[in-house]
């Protein structure tokens, strides 16, 4: 992280926002960023309930130029800001806020980021039944994302909150055209829907540090075959992922997805080319400890 000594009037300030975020590695990834261009900015974790209080903030501060969104704040912070990207208003998530002279503009990265960790890994998108655990924000941006670009053959969702749910699906079918249903987050629901999922994301915050022997999926539901995709990254190898290693299937650590679209911010706050190697290496060494 910058060293305090050098902060001045033209230092650019982002930050994260989210509640809880202490576990989050945003700080490290992209101070080392800024670090190794050379550039003067900092970036800081921010806890926040009060969300159209700090975007306010956001907007009256000179040098406060971009900002992260994380759990729970995706979706409300879309009330707060000047001007979204189309296709994120669409998706009704944003995880990115650029400052722009005091206008706010949201955008998200977590879709995009997401797609490039499954591609990366070769996975086989096309005509393939997804399984999505949770319709939050995150899984907002990576539903829409797949639903529109990977050929899908349909996707299940599935969420404590039906209202959620059911709203995440009508949003899909109105938008892309894809086969999807939703239900209510239920033993029978989950098992149903884990006999025909070819992939399955779970996009909750179970099985994320301090609780780590979480999960919800039972290992005695997982088949041949299936791929598993935990948005969750610390830990690097969550108890869902590792259940379904030992059952022998592939699996795709959050991670993946955290470094793609972080090097995806990086490059709206900064308007320069992320050092994706470096961010890289520092949230391994990060989870490594």
């Amino acid at each position: 992280m910058k060293d305090s000594r050098t902060l001045n009037f033209n230092t650019r300030l982002c930050a994260v926002i989210g509640n809880p975020v202490s576990h989050s590695l945003s700080p490290a990834i992209h101070n080392a960023g800024f670090d190794a261009l050379g550039l003067d900015y900092i970036y800081l974790p921010c806890q926040v309930e009060d969300v159209a209080g700090v975007l306010a903030g956001m907007r009256a501060m000179h040098n406060f130029r971009g900002m992260s969104v994380t759990i729970p704040h995706k979706i409300e912070a879309m009330k707060h800001v000047d001007e979204i990207h189309d296709a994120d208003r669409t998706i009704g998530s944003i995880n990115t806020i650029i400052n722009d002279n005091g206008r706010l503009i949201g955008l998200g990265t977590d879709g995009p980021g997401a797609m490039k960790a499954l591609v990366d890994a070769g996975v086989d998108l096309a005509e393939r039944q997804l399984l999505m655990i949770g319709a939050g924000g995150a899984a907002r941006a990576i539903s829409f994302t797949l639903a529109l670009k990977a050929g899908l053959a349909g996707m299940e969702l599935l969420d404590i909150d039906q209202a959620v749910v059911q709203g995440l699906a009508g949003d899909l079918a109105r938008h892309t055209g894809i086969s999807v249903s939703a239900e209510v987050m239920s033993d029978s629901a989950l098992a149903d829907a884990m006999s025909r999922a070819d992939i399955i994301i779970h996009s909750t915050p179970v099985g994320m540090r301090p609780k780590v022997e979480a999960s919800l999926v039972p290992a005695e539901l997982f088949r041949a075959g299936q791929v598993v995709f935990d948005v969750v990254y610390t830990p690097l190898e969550t108890k869902l992922l590792r259940d379904a290693r030992t059952a022998g299937l592939q699996t795709v650590s959050g991670v993946e997805m955290f470094i793609n679209q972080a090097v995806l911010q990086f490059e709206q706050f900064t308007g320069q080319k992320a050092p994706a190697e470096v961010m890289r290496q520092v949230v391994m060494e990060h989870l490594a400890t």
